[in-house]
């Protein structure tokens, strides 16, 4: 019976629909999201700006020598040693002092590497019949790409959940901090609320100053008087004698000061007025920003710090225990979709500034600003094209993109379903390469290398399933509708 329920099971879901999932939902929603986050380019010319619209992906083309166009097939492009890749076409329109040019101008932007049994791959929706008129194996399940003839997957790899509080012990308890990696559109930012042995606590973010007093930034963010900031917190017996030592000690008396302050430490020397939206700059986009970036989320921001403090000062008080990172509920995995839409958001940014670069290059030489010919494909698929070929990746990652490993049917599939931690192989981390608990069912306890990778590759357990994630948003409105307080 259990067999019959198993192969049942494997008709109907393939052992890499994680990937297959993710990567059409990044060609469906991220690509569009990427792009309308942009919006629009505006080139130092006066009154003269490009704005973008829809992106249009097509099945896998190739263009032959004598320039005419037709389908690829993946066996074709593991013959030919081609790129299995689709056109990516985007609406580009030129904005002449505030007045849209007539006709939306469709540009080919670049191509894409095409996940193959995808939404996007010729493949998708065979019968075993036509797949094996194409070249293909029958049983093959797909969820790799073709870059230069070479069949290559990108490894999914395991990272600490983003936007979530996590609060650690450090130098032997005489440090507590609770760190939050802050993720907004592919921008992450470390921000950390730290308690040292006397009491005296501090906030870290990137770009801030060191040894910013939390009270200061709380101040700055609309906590103005002593009252508030009080207020501010939920469990007044675990914090007020550590919220009031700091009080105390603070120099600032109002809003308006603390920013001061925070300018002075940020912007030393500089005219007032700078350091004063220096300050308002560092506040508003690398403090917390999946909170927020405009001035409007300051004071979201404030409650948010005061509740990461509230963590803190309970795990120093030994009120609740330390988090465990290890703990599987507080790891997230990126898949396909997640690595591409890292790259495609990186390469896109370099179009961007190519295109900026080549609008004012024309308009300085008296050129006609035909969009056309201001796009240069090269500048977006170049870039993706050598991540995808050598496996390195953004933020100075290696070995994200591998040879898929063909020496039998179960090395592909184990290679497809492989889970790679990013920590540095040369160091002992005991804990990191202990079997936890919270695997149970998610990950394989026996199928790990030998050596120094031993437990940071791990492989998916056989009938484990990954989800794609829903949006935050859709989330907060259910609970927000239900009532539900934190």
């Amino acid at each position: 019976m259990t067999g019959e329920m198993l192969e049942t099971y494997f008709k109907e879901n393939s052992l890499v629909r994680q990937h297959l999932e993710s990567y059409n939902k990044f060609i469906r929603f991220s690509i569009q999201e990427i792009v309308e986050k942009v919006g629009t380019i505006e080139p130092n010319i006066e009154g003269y700006k490009l704005k973008f619209g829809k992106v249009r992906l097509e099945k896998p083309m190739i263009v032959e020598a004598d320039g005419s166009r037709r389908s690829i097939t993946p066996m074709e492009a593991r013959l030919r040693d081609l790129t299995y890749a689709a056109p990516v076409f985007l609406e580009i329109t030129p904005v002449v002092h505030g007045v849209e040019q007539r006709g939306i101008s469709e540009v080919f932007i670049g191509e894409l590497p095409v996940m193959v049994k995808s939404k996007l791959c010729h493949l998708e929706g065979m019968s075993d019949e036509e797949l094996v008129e194409a070249g293909e194996d029958a049983t093959d399940p797909g969820g790799y790409f073709i870059i230069n003839g070479s069949e290559r997957v990108l490894v999914s790899i395991e990272d600490l959940a983003p936007n979530r509080i996590m609060v650690s012990e450090e130098k032997n308890g005489a440090v507590v901090n609770a760190k939050v990696f802050s993720t907004r559109f592919g921008f992450r930012a470390r921000c950390v609320v730290e308690r040292n042995k006397d009491g005296k606590l501090t906030v870290e973010f990137p770009a801030s100053p060191a040894n910013l007093d939390l009270i200061c930034v709380l101040r700055a963010l609309g906590l103005s008087d002593e009252k508030k900031i009080m207020e501010a917190f939920l469990d007044e017996n675990i914090i007020i004698n550590d919220v009031m030592l700091n009080l105390e000690s603070d120099s600032t008396a109002n809003e308006a000061g603390a920013l001061e302050l925070m300018g002075k430490k940020a912007a030393p020397g500089q005219a007032k007025e700078y350091r004063s939206k220096r300050a308002e700059i560092l506040l508003d986009t690398y403090l917390l920003p999946h909170i927020g970036t405009e001035p409007k989320d300051r004071l979201a921001k404030a409650y948010y710090l005061c509740k990461m403090t509230e963590k803190t000062i309970a795990v120093a008080q030994e009120k609740i225990p330390e988090d465990d990172k290890d703990f599987y509920v507080n790891k997230r995995i990126k898949l396909a979709g997640n690595l591409m839409e890292e790259l495609f958001r990186y390469a896109f940014q370099f179009l961007v500034k190519d295109i900026t670069y080549q609008v004012e290059r024309a308009a300085a030489r008296g050129r006609r600003l035909l969009v056309h010919t201001l796009v240069r494909p090269d500048a977006l698929s170049e870039r993706i094209r050598y991540s995808m070929a050598t496996g390195n990746w953004i933020a100075g990652q290696t070995g994200v993109s591998q040879l898929l490993d063909r020496t039998n049917y179960l090395s592909s599939i184990s290679h497809l379903r492989r889970i790679i931690s990013p920590l540095s192989r040369k160091h002992p981390h005991f804990k990191a390469r202990d079997l936890h608990g919270t695997h149970w069912g998610k990950l394989c306890p026996n199928e790990s290398p030998e050596g120094p990778s031993c437990a940071l590759v791990k492989n998916m357990a056989l009938l484990c399933e990954i989800s794609t994630g829903e949006d935050e948003k859709d989330i907060e409105a259910m609970l927000k509708k239900m009532d539900v307080k934190i």
